[in-house]
């Protein structure tokens, strides 16, 4: 090969080069939609400094170019295809396009996240298009969801303006090679060198024991788990969650010792005559546990109000707790977790490998006590599969927008209005056979976070738009209060409110892995001694169990939750975000990726998480790994195994 050959070669153009300018030219872009990702969401990310935020830079692009090379494979195939038609003018115009088209959806991916990111507290997978497989408003929601967040909507298009401007700076040029053969033995010699560079990319490393990277390796990139989803990028999450992997079975414990750290198998001590009160189970939409003042007294040194008045009224006479915990950041993790006492661990049980699992759900349970059980939700029926949860639940009826008689009251977007359907539901309960459950799932605290137009302007605002919509559906519930309270019914029935996530935090003191998942649990029993804050930790999942203890139900059943009556044991909560799980027990926080300890905090003393207490108290340490792992073996072995409700052998 002559030097004059390389020459030529060098400055025309070369596909080769121009393509690795393509595939750097998207890593530039993916980098910006960091930045972009991090700057629209900084109030969730406090404590990244300049430093700590160029080594996530750095550690993003591992994952960028493994998403990079999924996404522009076809592209990058059919430009080392050592045929002279690669030159083509319309060949290249296909390139163009399908370059274009491929990376332009990868972009506004990203720039998706900007604004989901808020919702559920980590990067989208690919478990977001069955959550929404069921809406019957996307295009609506979709376009409404651009005009609200113009700015990650402007950020998107100035990307896209920036990928076409640039892509069109540098062409590919037909060779003039001095030699022929030289000319094609460079070409050929290209196909393997690049196939080798884009199976590494993909892998994120050539060493035999390194596996393709995921979800959990961001970690080593950051100080604390919060922090990766800044490294991470929304296509590569959905590629690495796309048709996911089952659970893994592990065997951390033999069964003893299992059974001592964690058994979810209730077998209840008979003591008093079942009581057969009627249970009405209430979720509230993004109920944030901040946005009620009788929960969070200390909160802007003691002069916090919140915006449920109602709430606060009815806390005075009910049981609350001093920590209360959702199981998920999703709607549809909290039904299951709530009415089944069944979590979502890393990906929501309704839509995982596992879903039709037998489970003995609440309902399913009372009905062998002569239970009529009804769910409401007043978006179209199919939403979010709460109807199709309900029956695995055991619920016998469901009430949703289908069921609704007055159409007008739509809100037109999510379902009907609060007040208007919680009206409907005060009316079905006054007609219901008892005993009865009866759960209502609330649905006007969603965005766009309005109210309706003869409210505007009546109920308090703050620095988040949801607030606004608290305060009505804290009168709805009022009103739901008022109607039902002289009905005969009303004395012989235990109430349950909660929420089934939380939504966007005001102050920084949630905007960690304790505050963001701090919801309401509220026990209220008129005329009962259920009264007052208990020092104790609460979950979504120990609803159901605690329910049955207070009926003094005999059974046996199967709950991953707590009885938060029983003061015998040790009281904790546990939940995920993505890979990232969370355990929290004696004012304590541990965080754990791939089954080994990466943060531990008191949440307490530390209340904005910022000292970790990793290897300064084994003991503890010890303590929460074994019971976080235990949770996990009993969880995974038996959702793999259909192990959910109680059989003969146990």
């Amino acid at each position: 090969m002559t030097s004059s050959y390389m020459k030529n070669w060098l400055i025309s153009r070369n596909i080769f080069v121009v393509l690795a300018y393509r595939v750097l030219l998207i890593m530039l872009l993916f980098s910006l939609c960091r930045i972009g990702f991090f700057l629209f969401n900084y109030k969730m990310f406090p404590g990244v400094s300049l430093t700590h935020f160029i080594i996530i830079l750095k550690g993003g692009l591992s994952f960028d170019i493994s998403a990079v090379v999924y996404i522009n494979i076809l592209f990058i195939l059919l430009h080392i295809v050592p045929l002279e038609i690669r030159y083509n003018d319309v060949y290249q115009v296909v390139l163009k396009y399908l370059y274009f088209i491929t990376n332009g959806i990868a972009i506004a991916m990203n720039g998706m996240d900007f604004v989901y990111y808020r919702f559920i507290d980590k990067r989208a997978t690919a478990d977001v298009f069955k959550t929404f497989e069921h809406e019957t408003n996307l295009m609506k929601l979709f376009f409404r969801f651009l005009i609200d967040y113009w700015p990650a909507t402007l950020f998107t298009l100035s990307t896209w303006f920036l990928m076409v401007y640039l892509y069109r700076k540098v062409n590919v040029k037909r060779p003039a090679p001095a030699g022929k053969i030289g000319y094609y033995v460079v070409n050929i010699l290209m196909i393997p060198l690049i196939i080798a560079l884009v199976i590494g990319a993909a892998r994120g490393g050539y060493k035999h024991s390194t596996r393709p990277i995921t979800i959990s390796n961001a970690a080593r990139y950051v100080e604390t788990p919060r922090d990766v989803a800044i490294v991470l990028n929304t296509p590569f999450c959905f590629f690495r969650t796309f048709d996911k992997k089952a659970l893994v079975k592990y065997e951390f414990f033999d069964n003893e010792k299992l059974n001592k750290l964690y058994n979810p198998h209730y077998i209840p001590v008979q003591t008093k005559p079942f009581s057969n009160d009627n249970v009405v189970v209430i979720i509230l939409e993004s109920f944030a546990r901040e946005y009620i003042g009788a929960l969070n007294h200390g909160l802007d040194g003691g002069t916090y109000e919140g915006y449920t008045p109602f709430i606060d009224s009815l806390i005075n006479v009910s049981l609350t707790f001093d920590v209360s915990i959702a199981n998920g950041k999703k709607s549809i993790d909290a039904m299951p977790s709530i009415l089944a006492s069944v979590p979502s661990l890393e990906t929501p049980y309704t839509i995982s490998h596992y879903a039709n699992n037998q489970i003995n759900g609440l309902p399913e349970l009372l009905k062998r006590k002569g239970y009529y059980t009804a769910f409401f939700h007043g978006a179209p029926n199919g939403s979010m599969g709460f109807d199709s949860f309900a029956k695995i639940a055991g619920f016998d009826d469901y009430f949703g927008l289908d069921q609704y008689p007055e159409k007008s009251d739509f809100d037109g977007m999510w379902g009907v209005w609060d007040e208007p359907f919680f009206k409907f539901f005060a009316g079905k309960l006054n007609n219901f056979k008892q005993p009865f459950l009866a759960s209502i799932f609330s649905v006007s605290s969603h965005h766009p976070f309005e109210v309706p137009e003869k409210y505007t302007g009546k109920f308090k605002k703050g620095h988040a738009p949801i607030v606004e919509v608290v305060g009505y559906t804290d009168l709805a519930l009022r009103e739901l209060f008022d109607e039902i309270s002289s009905s005969p019914w009303f004395k012989n029935t235990l109430f349950v409110i909660t929420a089934d996530h939380t939504n966007e935090s005001i102050h920084k003191e949630f905007q960690n892995n304790f505050g963001s998942y701090s919801i309401p649990i509220i026990f209220y029993k008129p005329g009962s001694d259920l009264g007052g804050i208990k020092n104790q930790i609460a979950q979504q999942i120990d609803i159901m169990p605690t329910i049955l203890s207070y009926l003094n139900y005999d059974e046996e059943y199967i709950a991953f939750g707590n009885n938060l009556l029983d003061d015998s044991y040790e009281s904790f909560a546990f939940n995920t975000n993505g890979s990232d799980y969370h355990l929290y027990m004696k004012d304590y926080i541990l965080e754990m990726i791939d089954n080994k300890s990466v943060g531990l905090f008191n949440y307490k003393d530390d209340i904005f998480l910022e000292k970790s207490l990793i290897g300064k108290n084994p003991e503890l340490q010890l303590q929460m790994e074994e019971k976080l792992k235990a949770i996990i073996q009993t969880y995974n072995s038996r959702l793999i195994d259909n192990n959910m409700i109680v059989r003969k052998q146990e």
